[in-house]
């Protein structure tokens, strides 16, 4: 049996390696594990119910959770196989996207995880024609809980009425309606397949080293996002437990818990873990900080299959059992494989975790291809460090005059829901415009160079592509985030939110007193930042340096609109935000 349908992995899974510990949740401080077995029973159940309540095949569910649990798989699959379409939201945008995402995709009933999502959705039901009823997966005061349908499908069970409609879906049929997180407008529906999103499972599980029932993985990321739903489907179709982090602060702790073997994130994230693990190098002194800072510059220079030479092999021996096993040891220890995706990843994070044990695979894809186009592969030479990988089965890419890539395969959307015209704005045939710059070098590895809607040009006519200027200076430890700016002006520039934690510590080294308020006016961090801007100018053309920067005094957050929940910069609303520190940079 070849899995056709979302709900097939489910099946597969159970037949060819049926387990105890499929899905695993902790619950006021303890795992819970649900088998193989019960997770397709409770499936079953949903179905049941959402049948009683009037549910039909084509009908809209949203679901929102604030954290990846085992319930969000469960109602998938219960809606997936009597032809429900799942509509997957993010937990951190604002009553009134949920009202405009909700109304457009006239959801009838809206699954939430706790009490802080339920009130926003709760705030505008009225609102919303369509909605029936909200369900809770805590234990919420006048909410219905989840497992009120849980307890009603298992009393009625319909499972001849399941079946018949598990037959009535097709594999070309909209399984999902998936909302991009909209950087430029208002969010667009991605309408995906089950065709789609299977074809991507079948294509990408080929490029990863699983080895069936004896792996653990660890899973964080949004589940709403495309990216986290195909590799949870991608687990369960290849024998992977999965262990949903209780949130993003307990990554840490979770990671020493469990002891996951794979893991996906994004570079933020691992940016986030270098810098931290990197900085501990300061608390050293003689010796130990001399062998620190060795061991990861022998990291740093990391190239697979052994091309460094044997040399340099031995090196890395040394820096892996004094060092950088440590690094891996913060991790877990168990950590193989890392599946990176969603932004650029700086190649000096490729090579620091690859090379101490801990292989990450970046790949590329957008929610409209569903998401996978091309993916680094560990094995027989598929991984280069610097590219997104090689192109999946099945998939075609073609590179447009203007250096677009253009994608064509069963993983393109079905289109923009409700959007016909917005689809054909993408569409050139069966060929979709990622928005995407990149080229395919001659061994057929594709290297992402901007975003086509990102560049700009100068008062001087030349071109920025401000993505690849930003991924490099990122690697300076005082910048946290960075957006290049200087459409029309006659120099590039920058806006900059520093890394609070590092530059604190950084100016208690230096006995320097300062304010929150008055970091932007510091004369000794704007000179040591300078330095290191300075550094890394040195990698482009005069027109591309960074001539002047300015720092803002907070964060860039998803909570206040500056990132995206998949943490892209919302270049509109930075700008809009620190308009008069761009003003001040080319007054």
């Amino acid at each position: 049996m070849i899995p056709s349908r979302l709900f097939d992995f489910l099946e597969y899974a159970k037949k060819n390696h049926p387990s105890d510990i499929v899905l695993n949740t902790k619950y006021n401080g303890k795992w819970e594990s649900l088998s193989t077995h019960n997770y397709a029973i409770k499936a079953n159940y949903i179905s049941s119910s959402l049948i009683n309540m009037g549910v039909q095949p084509g009908d809209k569910i949203a679901i929102i959770s604030s954290t990846n649990r085992s319930e969000w798989s469960i109602i998938d699959m219960g809606l997936s196989q009597i032809g429900a379409i799942n509509v997957p939201l993010y937990p951190t945008i604002s009553s009134k996207d949920y009202l405009y995402i909700l109304n457009h995709s006239e959801c009838k009933y809206c699954f939430v995880s706790d009490l802080e999502v339920y009130e926003k959705i709760f705030a505008i039901k009225d609102q919303v024609i369509s909605l029936k009823n909200i369900y809770s997966f805590d234990n919420i005061n006048n909410c219905d809980n989840w497992l009120e349908l849980i307890n009603y499908g298992k009393e009625n069970l319909k499972i001849n009425l399941i079946e018949k409609q598990k037959s009535d879906v097709k594999p070309g049929d909209l399984a999902t309606i998936i909302y991009t997180s909209g950087t430029t407008g208002t969010p667009k529906g991605v309408m995906l397949s089950h065709n789609n999103i299977v074809s991507n499972v079948l294509s990408t599980s080929n490029r990863f080293p699983f080895e069936t029932g004896k792996e653990a993985a660890l899973s964080f990321l949004p589940i709403c996002h495309v990216f986290e739903r195909v590799v949870l489907y991608s687990y369960l179709y290849n024998g992977i437990n999965v262990y949903f982090a209780e949130s993003l602060e307990t990554i840490s702790e979770n990671l020493k818990e469990i002891k996951p073997q794979i893991m996906t994130a994004v570079p933020r994230l691992l940016e986030k873990v270098y810098d931290k693990i990197y900085s501990k190098g300061d608390e050293l002194d003689g010796l130990k900080q001399k062998l620190f800072y060795w061991a990861v510059d022998i990291a740093l220079k990391y190239e697979p299959y052994g091309k460094n030479g044997k040399l340099y092999s031995l090196k890395l021996a040394i820096a892996n059992k004094l060092i950088l096993s440590k690094w891996k040891e913060a991790l877990g220890g168990n950590l193989k494989l890392i599946a990176s995706g969603s932004a650029p990843l700086q190649p000096r994070l490729a090579r620091v975790f690859t090379a101490a044990g801990m292989n990450i695979v970046e790949g590329y894809g957008l929610t409209e291809t569903s998401p996978c186009i091309s993916l680094n592969d560990m094995r027989d030479g598929g991984l280069r460090i610097g590219t997104v990988g090689k192109l999946i089965d099945g998939v075609e890419v073609r590179i447009a005059e203007d250096g677009e890539i253009l994608c064509k395969g069963p993983n393109v959307m079905l289109g923009y829901y409700k959007e016909d015209e917005k689809t054909k704005e993408v569409m050139s045939g069966d060929f979709f415009h990622t928005g995407d710059i990149g080229i395919i070098d001659s061994d057929g590895f594709l290297k992402i160079t901007d975003r086509k809607k990102e560049m700009f040009k100068t008062s001087g006519g030349k071109y920025i592509a401000p993505a690849v200027i930003e991924g490099e200076m990122k690697q300076s430890s005082f910048i946290e985030q960075i957006m290049v700016v200087g459409e029309g002006e006659r120099m590039a520039a920058a806006i900059i939110q520093p890394n609070f934690d590092f530059v604190d510590n950084w100016m208690k080294e230096k006995n320097i007193v300062k304010s929150t308020d008055e970091i932007g006016n510091n004369i000794d961090l704007i000179n040591a930042i300078q330095k290191d801007i300075d550094f890394h100018n040195e990698k482009f053309g005069q027109w591309e340096k960074i001539k002047k920067f300015e720092l803002t005094p907070e964060a860039w957050t998803v909570e206040s609109g500056l990132l995206t929940p998949t943490m892209k910069l919302k270049r509109k609303a930075i700008k809009s935000k620190y308009f008069h520190l761009i003003q001040k940079i080319y007054s």
